[in-house]
């Protein structure tokens, strides 16, 4: 149909992943040999190479769907489901290996930090080249330029080479462009969690507008309550097939029940959404009473304890970060437990290391609750995993009263205040 602006039928992304074979011990016989090998495979080509296993990985596979003009579509799915690698498809960053993809329309991307800035140029120069990248002449550019600038708040360091910037000063520039040069099409992916709170409430409410104005916006994020309330569809990947494309709210509500829900069944180890360089790792977590005794489920208003194990390859002393992100079951963040908060940095040893987290006084209503999980060595990203695990929470006495506190419909977290009369 004439309005529809993206059509993608049978789309599929395979990447071919290697596995080098481990041996026992390596002679030096092995050495000679092995090399010899490389010397002919750079001969022939077509040499076996005998040390290394093959594998097929298909990041997508036969996904379809159409989007129309003016649509507003979050692209749900956990780490490692193919939202990032549809996405760099209908950027054009990366070719297809089957199905098609037609666009109509001019597609503005921000998909990870840099993507499209040339490092050595200033801030003032890559805004006028992404906006030749997207077609826009030197007027049309220079019209939007005060209201790019104004927004990314980067004006002090307009003429600094963009190599310079904090990744917040980054993101902000990059988003400020893709979305005021006035692109048909914008995609924008999980970049905008390196922005602070303020700016990534400005950046929803720049993509609200964007949407008002009949352009079409696809939204990837896994913080549900801001997927709901900017997008009207929904598309949800599970393991490379989209598995339901409907309205937001059956789209969220699949999500959470379904593939929520089969994180639980995977273990920590086999968990291949993980993000980080490795350096440590996260190997286990269990949920803990006072007395340090493991327990099934926490009860609102008492102590409750998560036991953390870590295993780290390296000894690391006072340079590590670790922090915990409660959501509720729609994946809006309740609050956040993290070592740098309370200024206390742990050494840890080589091997296993266990750490505890405690939380005096549980301050969460009856439900479920999803921990996110990061960790951070020497500022950079140690292991990091979304919805790590869950846990459930039983009702309890948090007031203190004798009673069974009784729990909101519209809030998740319970808070101790006080009343009073004056007459």
């Amino acid at each position: 149909m004439s309005d529809t602006v993206i059509r993608v039928e049978n789309l599929g992304k395979k990447y071919i992943i290697s596995h080098q074979q481990q041996e026992r011990y390596t002679a030096l016989r092995d050495v000679v040999t092995n090399k010899a090998k490389s010397l002919g495979n750079l001969i022939n080509p077509k040499t076996k190479v005998e040390n290394y296993a093959f594998e097929e990985f298909w990041a997508l596979k036969d996904v379809s769907f159409e989007i129309k003009q003016g649509d507003k579509v979050g692209i749900i799915g956990r780490n490692g489901a193919g939202k990032s690698t549809l996405l760099k498809i209908l950027s054009r960053i990366a070719e297809p290996t089957t199905g098609s993809i037609r666009i109509k329309g001019r597609v503005a991307s921000l998909l990870e930090v840099g993507t499209g800035f040339h490092p050595e140029l200033t801030g003032r120069e890559n805004i006028f080249l992404n906006g030749a990248i997207l077609g826009m002449s030197k007027a049309e550019i220079q019209k939007k330029f005060d209201e790019i600038v104004e927004f990314a708040e980067v004006e002090k360091f307009l003429d600094t080479p963009v190599k310079r910037y904090s990744s917040g000063m980054y993101v902000r520039l990059a988003f400020a462009v893709a979305a005021h040069l006035e692109p048909e099409i914008l995609i924008v992916d999980e970049v905008l969690a390196v922005g602070d709170a303020a700016f990534q409430k400005k950046c929803l409410g720049k993509m609200e507008d964007v949407g008002k104005e009949g352009r079409t916006v696809l939204f990837v994020s896994h913080n549900m309550p801001a997927v709901s309330n900017l997008c009207s569809q929904g598309i949800v990947l599970v393991e490379g097939k989209n598995q339901l494309y409907s309205s937001i709210d059956k789209a969220v509500m699949f999500y959470t029940n379904n593939t929520l829900n089969k994180l639980t069944l995977i273990p920590l180890e086999s968990r291949t959404d993980r993000k980080g360089n490795g350096k440590a790792r996260f190997i286990s977590f269990s949920l803990c009473n006072d007395q340090q005794q493991i327990i099934n489920r926490g009860v609102s208003g008492q102590k409750l304890i998560f036991k953390i194990q870590i295993d780290s390859k390296s000894e690391v002393r006072n340079e590590m970060m670790i922090a915990l992100g409660i959501k509720d079951r729609q994946g809006q963040y309740l609050f956040h437990c993290s070592t740098i908060a309370i200024a206390w940095e742990p050494s840890i040893v080589i091997g296993t290391n266990v750490i505890y987290c405690s939380i005096p006084k549980l301050p969460l209503t009856p439900g479920i609750y999803w921990v996110d999980v990061y960790c951070e060595i020497r500022r950079e990203v140690a292991d990091w995993i979304v919805d790590a695990f869950s846990f459930e929470v039983d009702e309890g006495d948090f007031f203190g009263t004798g009673k069974i506190s009784p729990p909101s419909k519209k809030s998740s977290i319970y808070i101790n205040h006080n009343w009073s009369l004056e007459q």
